[in-house]
């Protein structure tokens, strides 16, 4: 009777181990960043500066594919998703696509370090009066919008953006 209780917890051991392993796998293996939304209305007219003080408007964006991003220093999804932002658009930045990223109420005391710091090369802008969040309508960070050449809002996240999820969603916009 010993043997076989020992047996069963021996069985119970290996199956737990073993169902561990995998389902830490499986974790490993996915992709937890947030899927867009589709949708299909009129970008805002939003008009800021960007770090250099200069004032800057979506409106100078007509005719490109522009991928908006609201986030902040502070916020950990923004910050892990800035390297694939940057890296998506070094791939596509030729066939007329742009990142705006749009910081949302921080100074340029504390965003040109952090620019610097991820070697940021697409648009930042400041938004210290939070009139981003009051355009899209979103309070969430990060949150971002993908507009067509057109003027058009096509997708929206709210949330990190992972490199696969950009790849399967942004690039048929860009070529169309």
């Amino acid at each position: 009777m010993a043997m076989i209780g020992v047996g069963l917890v021996a069985l119970g051991l290996l199956s737990f181990v073993y169902l561990g392993s995998s389902n830490s796998q499986a974790a490993a293996k996915s992709d937890f960043s947030t899927i867009p939304v589709e949708v299909n209305y009129a970008a805002p007219d939003l008009q800021l500066r960007d770090i250099n003080g200069s004032a800057v408007s979506l409106d100078m964006y007509h005719g490109k594919v522009v991928l908006v991003n609201l986030w902040a220093t502070w916020c950990p999804p923004c910050k892990a998703e800035m390297p694939t932002l940057q890296s998506f658009y070094e791939e596509y930045k030729d066939t007329g696509f742009v990142v705006i990223a749009i910081d949302n109420g921080e100074t340029v005391d504390l965003v040109k370090p952090f620019v610097g710091e991820y070697g940021l090369t697409f648009p930042v802008w400041l938004d210290e009066g939070y009139l981003t969040e009051k355009a899209f309508g979103t309070i969430s960070l990060p949150s971002s919008w993908v507009i067509d050449r057109a003027g058009k809002v096509r997708l929206s996240w709210v949330g990190e953006i992972s490199s696969r999820v950009l790849e399967k969603y942004v690039p048929s916009i860009i070529l169309e």
